[in-house]
């Protein structure tokens, strides 16, 4: 998974207008992937590596609290990866270091799912509940992340879900 969110870095970057303090530890692979167009609030991506093709919708938070924290910039990924039959794994860049393995957690609606974190990143704790989180994005209108940091803060990113179905079908056309 950590592979995967630094081999996203690039385009993370790009939509946050640069590197800015975020700069990756390891080599991202050559690959660079290029935005294949926008729905609403989300970006669909395409990164392609000999016979390795990652497909991808990207967005950043619309509202972070509190305002007054100083963070690197925030992304949920959901991507693709054909070669190694993954379809819609959701994946989160926090812009701040929280406890591995700690909780953090994301609200559509009235439905909350458990996250699970390491370094800057959170995915799905239950990788089976993947479905149901995507499945609940579609049908509302704001995603929730709640994280507490390495320092004991808690924040809240709020997202739009304006645009991601038409963005998860052309991530589907894009890495069938």
């Amino acid at each position: 998974m950590i592979r995967v969110l630094l081999f996203l870095l690039p385009a993370a970057l790009a939509l946050a207008g640069g590197l800015g303090a975020v700069t990756p530890a390891v080599a991202v692979p050559k690959a660079k992937p290029v935005q294949v167009t926008t729905y609403g609030d989300w970006g669909v991506f395409v990164a392609e590596n000999g016979d390795d093709k990652t497909c991808y919708a990207l967005a950043k938070p619309k509202d972070r609290a509190p305002t007054t924290l100083k963070r690197d910039p925030a992304f949920i990924f959901i991507s693709s990866r054909p070669s190694e039959n993954i379809r819609n794994e959701v994946s989160i860049i926090m812009g701040f270091p929280m406890k591995d393995g700690g909780d953090a957690e994301a609200q559509v609606g009235d439905t909350n799912f458990d996250l699970i974190s390491k370094g800057t990143n959170a995915w799905v704790k239950n990788p089976a509940t993947e479905g149901e989180l995507i499945a609940a994005m579609k049908k509302g209108a704001t995603l929730i992340v709640k994280a507490s940091s390495l320092r004991g803060n808690m924040t809240t990113d709020s997202y739009s879900l304006s645009g991601l179905s038409q963005a998860l079908e052309r991530v589907t056309k894009e890495c069938r």
